[in-house]
């Protein structure tokens, strides 16, 4: 999926519908999908569902465990969650782009891997510091009130 087909949907399940069908918009009458450009792995959305939907996705944490300027391993999922400004969630592939160790910690703005000392930015997880070559990839998290999905 290209960055621009990337988008945030806000309003409950029939916008998850449309996310899982690779749609950018929802046939479904009474059923008003909220679209929002972001940048790949990226989401602002705070909006909760509506009553008796449930967001689509698994649950990885709660906005309050992600810090501003800071962030959170999930070393099960393989993702990495940022908040590099207040608000702003991200999520990334925790596999290190230089030979695949999992990354360990967000401390200092960036997201470290053990294995040979690479550093990720928190803010788009481009290189700050080497081995690797490349950005950690970019993953889809929706934020539903105070949840954060794994889409």
């Amino acid at each position: 999926m290209d960055a621009q087909r990337r988008t945030v949907l806000t309003a409950g399940t029939a916008g998850a519908l449309a996310l899982m069908m690779g749609c950018g918009e929802s046939g479904d009458e009474g059923a008003a999908a909220s679209e929002q450009p972001t940048s790949p792995g990226a989401t602002t959305a705070t909006e909760e569902s509506p009553a008796g939907s449930a967001p689509a996705g698994e649950e990885l944490a709660r906005t309050t465990d992600i810090p501003v300027g800071g962030g959170k391993v999930f070393a099960d999922q393989k993702v990495v969650v940022t908040q590099p400004t207040a608000g702003q969630f991200k999520a990334f592939s925790a596999i290190c782009t230089h030979q695949g160790c999992t990354v360990d910690k967000v401390a200092d703005g960036t997201i470290d891997c053990p294995c040979h000392g690479s550093r990720f930015r928190v803010a788009d997880a481009s290189v700050a510091k080497g081995p690797a070559t490349k950005p950690l990839p970019p993953k889809q998290i929706t934020v539903s009130g105070e949840t954060i999905l794994l889409t």
